[in-house]
């Protein structure tokens, strides 16, 4: 299969991209970055101009494209750019594939667990409606904005993505600072949801959505274990054999991160119920055997 990774080199898009060139398939890389291999294509994020030529030689389309929630503060202008660079690159993507001598037989769309909002009852699967706060509005205009291609005849699957695990990329450096930093503890209450995923399952799980013919629709890339933030943080202290002693309070953490709080403060339970049902099998699915794959593989490069 011939994929195309509109970014490709981003955190996500290169993981991916590693991962099915190893599978055998050929990877091509939309990339806003200068082209530093061969199957690396420049695009501007917002345009079909000097690529849209590439779709009718692929057999699939996946984008990865979205600035990081992580970036701080949480302005109106971080996020005008958060809601951009999901939007834009979906509506060029959609805007090339309409004028497509030859169309891919698939297209994936990564999206954002935070669909389900920041807190609710019940455990979230995929029946579950979008909520009506700041992050799953941009979840909901991500998804929308490459939505039109199953009007292309192009099998069309959103990838509703928890936070990513690597050792060392992503959030998860940052999560695990303060335990490593001997302040490990909940943040806030600890009750609330954290939402993961291992890298290594994450590019697997994508991978067999590619190539499952049947798959299509929205399913949701989290670990099966429901985590919640104080059992996360107990078994980061635990893998680290550090401390588990220092709450860090809800108020003090508002004051300092505004807006951007949710993040840590706020989480709902959702589940894999759809990718689960499909057959797909975790390597990773409870924070323990993630934790001690991370963690070991940053003691081995240290």
């Amino acid at each position: 299969m011939r994929v195309l990774i509109a970014g490709g080199t981003g955190f996500l898009g290169s993981n991916l991209a590693r991962m099915l060139s190893t599978a055998g398939h050929e990877v091509i890389v939309l990339t806003r970055r200068e082209p530093r291999a061969a199957n690396q294509r420049r695009w501007d994020g917002r345009s079909p101009d000097g690529w849209a030529s590439l779709l009718a030689q692929v057999d699939a389309v996946v984008n990865t494209t979205g600035y990081g929630l992580e970036h701080w503060p949480w302005t109106a202008a971080q996020k005008r750019r958060f809601e951009e660079s999901r939007v834009l690159p979906g509506a060029a993507l959609v805007q090339a594939l309409k004028s497509a001598e030859r169309r891919p037989h698939v297209f994936v769309q990564i999206s954002g667990i935070n669909y389900y909002g920041y807190s609710g009852e019940g455990v979230a699967d995929e029946s579950y409606p979008a909520a009506d706060d700041f992050l799953a509005r941009l979840a909901v205009r991500w998804e929308a904005a490459t939505a039109p291609v199953k009007n292309l005849g192009v099998r069309h699957v959103v990838a509703r993505s928890a936070v990513v695990l690597d050792a060392n990329d992503g959030l998860f450096p940052l999560m695990i600072l303060p335990t490593k930093l001997w302040g490990g503890g909940p943040l806030g209450t600890g009750r609330q949801a954290v939402p993961w995923i291992h890298i290594e399952d994450e590019v697997r799980a994508l991978q067999y959505l590619l190539e499952n013919d049947e798959a299509s629709g929205a399913y949701n890339l989290i670990a099966p274990q429901a985590t919640t933030n104080e059992e996360f943080m107990r078994a980061a202290a635990a893998a680290l054999h550090r401390p588990y002693w220092f709450r860090a309070p809800s108020a003090l953490l508002r004051a300092a991160l505004g807006e951007m709080s949710t993040l840590i403060l706020e989480g709902r339970l959702s589940r894999p119920k759809r990718l689960q049902e499909a057959g797909f099998r975790f390597l990773y699915p409870t924070i323990e055997t993630a934790l001690a794959d991370l963690l070991g593989k940053k003691r081995r490069m240290s």
